[in-house]
């Protein structure tokens, strides 16, 4: 493919309203971040933070995953666990872990999952997305809805890891469009990942089943309805998620943990397959789901 041919690609992955950059930035980003093959997209179903230090089936989900496709040149993560006024992204060289909760063994928290971040993919993803100014960050870090998946699919801490925070400003619709905005860099050897839950209702757990694949019958609805929505592609209910009943009500009490899901749908291309995996729900209240699109 020429370069006329290649920008005029990169084009057409934009939305037309508001988000058009001229041909100029988008030869500038072509020549930084060289094109690769696509890489696939993931929703990981990130569960206790326990999820790191244990060997149960979804970390061998997650590592599993891992060996579908090619080792990525870097990470750019969407977690539940980083909301702020406005969109940041991570641009320090080297990102702290955050041991972001508490009541857990000791062996939790000497966890570090000393990953290098990466300041131009940072400085990159700000220019890409046009529909608002992101702010680059360097203090945040890692928090675990990253690292505790993470670490299953890269133990080695050796590939360069951002995050992007939720704006908790916006609604479902205005995450969407802008997580369209990073489609380009699936061509530039950047694994996007989401890290959340779909079904997260805390307040609800069952705690005397925490070990237990046990859902509430209103989780499980859910969790069939959205499956079914994911597999037919049916984005338009998935962002109207808050207007789906009482089910819903209950199993995405707050929309923190289910915006990350949103993201990597929002970069699915008509040919991607969809592969769903570690499809469990547990406590009654809580669901693993995870995919990967692409």
């Amino acid at each position: 493919m020429n370069r006329k041919a290649f920008i005029y690609q990169l084009l057409a992955t934009i939305p037309a309203a508001g988000l058009a950059m001229n041909l100029k930035q988008l030869s500038k980003i072509s020549e930084e971040l060289p094109s690769t093959p696509k890489t696939p997209v993931l929703f990981l179903g990130h569960g206790s933070p326990m999820n790191a230090i244990e060997e149960n089936e979804f970390v061998k989900g997650f590592r599993n995953i891992s060996t579908t496709f090619e080792t990525p040149k870097a990470i750019l993560c969407i977690s539940a666990h980083w909301e702020t006024q406005g969109t940041q992204v991570t641009a320090m060289q080297s990102p702290r872990t955050i041991h972001d909760f508490g009541g857990f063994p000791k062996e939790l928290f000497e966890v570090q999952y000393p990953a290098p971040g990466h300041p131009e993919l940072a400085k990159q993803t700000q220019k890409i997305i046009q529909s608002e100014k992101i702010i680059l960050d360097e203090s945040w870090g890692l928090d675990h809805g990253a690292w505790s998946v993470i670490k299953h699919l890269y133990p080695k801490a050796n590939i360069p890891v951002i995050q992007m925070s939720l704006d908790y400003r916006k609604s479902a619709q205005e995450h969407y469009s802008m997580a369209r905005e990073l489609n380009q860099l699936r061509s530039k050897g950047i694994l996007i990942v989401g890290s959340g839950n779909i079904v997260h209702n805390l307040r609800q757990v069952a705690w005397n089943k925490l070990a237990q694949p046990y859902g509430y019958d209103w989780a499980i609805e859910v969790q069939y309805k959205i499956n079914q929505w994911i597999l037919d592609k049916n984005h338009n209910a998935l962002i109207h998620f808050n207007k789906q009943g009482k089910a819903f009500q209950l199993a995405i009490p707050t929309p923190e943990h289910y915006l990350p899901l949103l993201y990597i749908l929002a970069l699915q291309e008509h040919n991607d397959d969809i592969k769903i995996f570690n499809d469990q729900p547990l406590a009654g209240s809580l669901t693993m789901t995870s995919l990967k699109i692409g």
